[in-house]
Parts: structure tokens; C-alpha cells; sequence
């Protein structure tokens, strides 16, 4: 794996840094899953999907920041060629369930806002539950196909990837010509399903923000805007960190610029999400003080 630094001295700061961050992103989504799932007031689906995304902010981070700081402490850049495969699918698995988890708060809110009469029928228990499953479920089966896929791919130029944990692009880059092929079809299928969810997203929000422009109360809008606002934030922090990632022009491209955008999205959003959901939200802020 590449190393954030050569000299002992830096890869003693970054794993002093990385340890402060992993540490920040234990504790901000520990508490929220222990506050939702301890306050019967937050037993709602709004919340049932806060402790959802919780759950997969730690785990995502965990898959990554760990072996980094480990390989800096101990100061080695092995990993091993399951330890690799482990790290892609549970970044891939992770990744995609929580943008289809996002997807799923963003119906929620609008359901919320623009058919409130029709709420407790269309997000009842079972609704909500089927709902966060099919989120993980897809991302397992995405991750499943990418890694299976990435793996049967003979990799002949070298062992050495270019970042600091296993990601698809950079092992493809170790392939053989012409035998990654499949894997960026399959790489393509998973973009245009995520923009056909970015999509969804827009549109929810475009008639969400309608709606609650037009109501005539200053706290009814009050209201909905502390309820969309944290989950707007999150999913613009998640999507433009990864297109930033993935779409920036290849001009642009260098090992020490790659690295550096990967902790943004790979380390910073499972950080910060805690963060951006407490500070607006009263119920949750109240919850935490009783933690």
C-alpha cells in the first residue's frame, strides 16, 4: 500500500492524526446509535435510518483507517491478497449502501413534507425495515459482482497499489491489457444506477423545498428545513467528495493529489456525519445530553 510518509518521525503524526479522526468518528456515531436506540422518542424512521447510516460510517471507516495507521506504526506497507480483497468489498459493500440509504431518507423526507396524511402508510415499521434492507442488499450484491469480478483479473504489473487501502481503480491499473474490460462495464452499470438515485434525490428536493416555501407558518418551515438541511449536507459532502475522487480530469491526477482526496472521501464524511445531524436537530441534541 503507499505510504503517507518515509521518514519515522511523519508516519508518527499520521498515525497520531488518523488515530484522532478514527477515534472522533467512533465516538459521534456510538453515541447516535446508542441515543436512537435508548430513546423510545427517537424510535421513528427517520431516526431508524440515522442509526442505519451510523452503522455504516463506522464500518466504512474502520475497513480503512485501522490498516493505515497499523502499517504507519509498525512502519510496513503489507497487506495481504485476502486482507485486499476483504478491504474492496467492504468499501464497495459500504459505499453503496449508504448512497442507497440516502436515497431512502431522501423519500423519506419528501413523504414527510409532501404527503404528510399519507405517512404512518407508506413508512410503517414493516415499510422502513424492507427499505434499510434492500439499501444493504444492494450494496452486498454490488460488491459481491465488483470483487469477484476485480479478483479473477490476472494482475501482471506488480503488487504494489497506489493507495492507501485497496481500491478498484488502482488494482486495475496492476491488470493485464484488455482483461479489465468487464470490470469497467460493470463500473459503468453501478454509475448510471447511483445517478439515477442522484436524480431521485434532485427531484425530492425540488418538490420538498416547494412545498415548504409555500407553508404559511415561519416554524412549520423552521421545522422541515432542521430535518432536510443535515441530510442535504450529508449527501452533498458524499457526492462531491466521490465525484471530485473519480471525475476529476486525469491532467489533474497524481499519487500525492489521489491520496489526499481519498481521506476526503473515504475518511472525513463518516466523521463529520454525526456532526452535521446534531447541530440542528433538537430531539437528537436532547437524546445526547441523556447519553
Amino acid at each position: 500500500l503507499l505510504a503517507f510518509a518515509d521518514t519515522r518521525e511523519l508516519q508518527l503524526l499520521h498515525f497520531a492524526l488518523f488515530l484522532g479522526i478514527y477515534l472522533a468518528a467512533l465516538l459521534g456515531n456510538g453515541l447516535i446509535i446508542t441515543a436512537v436506540a435508548c430513546d423510545h422518542r427517537l424510535h421513528t424512521p427517520m431516526y431508524f435510518f440515522l442509526l442505519n447510516l451510523s452503522l455504516i460510517d463506522l464500518g466504512s471507516i474502520s475497513t480503512t483507517v485501522p490498516k493505515s495507521m497499523a502499517n504507519s506504526l509498525w512502519d510496513t506497507r503489507a497487506i495481504s491478497y485476502s486482507g485486499c480483497a476483504a478491504q474492496v468489498f467492504l468499501v464497495v459493500f459500504l459505499f453503496s449502501a449508504e448512497y442507497s440509504l440516502l436515497t431512502v431518507m431522501a423519500y423519506d423526507r419528501y413523504v414527510a413534507i409532501c404527503r404528510p396524511l399519507h405517512y404512518e402508510t407508506l413508512m410503517g415499521n414493516r415499510a422502513c425495515v424492507k427499505m434499510a434492507a434492500a439499501a444493504w442488499a444492494s450494496g452486498f450484491l454490488n460488491a459481491l459482482l465488483h470483487t469477484a469480478n476485480t479478483f479473477s483479473i490476472p494482475l501482471c504489473q506488480g503488487n504494489t497499489v497506489d493507495q492507501f487501502f485497496c481500491e478498484i481503480p488502482q488494482i486495475l491499473k496492476l491488470s493485464c491489457s484488455d482483461s479489465y474490460f468487464t470490470e469497467v462495464g460493470l463500473i459503468v452499470l453501478s454509475t448510471s444506477l447511483a445517478f439515477g438515485c442522484f436524480i431521485f434525490i434532485v427531484l425530492s428536493y425540488v418538490q420538498i423545498f416547494t412545498v415548504v416555501l409555500r407553508m404559511p407558518s415561519q416554524q412549520g418551515r423552521h421545522k422541515a428545513f432542521s430535518t432536510c438541511i443535515p441530510h442535504l449536507a450529508v449527501f452533498s459532502l458524499f457526492v462531491s467528495t466521490d465525484m471530485f475522487a473519480y471525475l476529476k480530469p486525469p491532467s489533474l491526477s497524481s499519487p500525492a493529489l489521489d491520496l489526499v482526496v481519498t481521506v476526503l472521501y473515504a475518511v472525513v464524511p463518516p466523521t463529520l456525519n454525526p456532526l452535521i445531524y446534531s447541530m440542528r436537530n433538537k430531539e437528537l441534541k436532547d437524546a445526547l445530553r441523556k447519553v
